[in-house]
């Protein structure tokens, strides 16, 4: 399992965040109106092979009339991915590890593929900063029993909705579409026709929880 390393980051993740998220086309910000952001939530996966940091943070930003929360996964690397310039988030040097490349996570094929572990059945999602520690607010949820968690390839597409995912599977090759919810609103629920999810507790501003769904998987057409 992932190890948390409660060290410095410079820059940190949230000021990364600061300049990355107002470019993205799901952002609810004001144009020109510099984000104020705090993290309020999120969990983490662990990458089989040790060699990935990965985050589903939940942050949120209090510059405008009302907070909105975002859904950022990120993906922790010690070397950059060869191609995928305009998914990195920017470089941070970690107090025990050194550089670190950090990516939107949706355009990392380690996070993905874990994402879906998680959505079978085959992850078990992590506390956000403790390490070996298992977080079990946090579900993932496939209607079909039997499913695996092998993906031959993917794509990833953001629109004012979100960040969509079309995986196809490699045990029978068929195309899922895997939904992003980039802006988290407390107590969001998945629909009837949804075939997987992953849910998780988004905070209330009177201090309670609400359940929330973080990523909602359909049928590719």
């Amino acid at each position: 399992m992932a190890v948390i390393h409660h060290t410095t980051l410079t820059p940190t993740k949230l000021e990364l965040l600061s300049s990355w998220l107002p470019a993205q086309p799901w952002y609810r910000g004001k144009a020109g109106q510099q984000p104020e952001l705090a993290r309020t939530g999120g969990f983490r996966l662990d990458d089989p092979e040790g060699e990935v940091g990965i985050e589903f943070m939940a942050v949120t930003d209090s510059s405008g009339d009302q907070p909105i929360t975002y859904q950022v996964p990120f993906s922790y690397r010690g070397a950059p991915i060869a191609g995928a310039d305009e998914a990195l988030i920017g470089t941070t040097e970690h107090g025990v590890l050194g550089q670190r490349w950090v990516y939107d996570g949706t355009r990392d094929p380690v996070l993905v593929a874990q994402l879906f572990a998680l959505i079978v059945g085959e992850a078990e999602p992590q506390m956000q900063s403790t390490s070996d520690t298992p977080d079990p607010s946090v579900t993932g949820w496939f209607a079909e029993t039997g499913a695996t968690a092998a993906i031959a390839d993917t794509a990833a597409t953001d629109d004012p909705g979100g960040t969509n995912l079309i995986v196809k599977t490699a045990a029978d090759g068929r195309r899922l579409a895997i939904h992003i919810n980039r802006v988290l609103q407390p107590g969001q629920d998945t629909d009837e026709q949804a075939l997987g999810h992953v849910t998780a507790d988004v905070p209330l501003p009177d201090g309670t929880a609400a359940r929330t769904a973080f990523v909602v998987v359909h049928a590719h057409p």
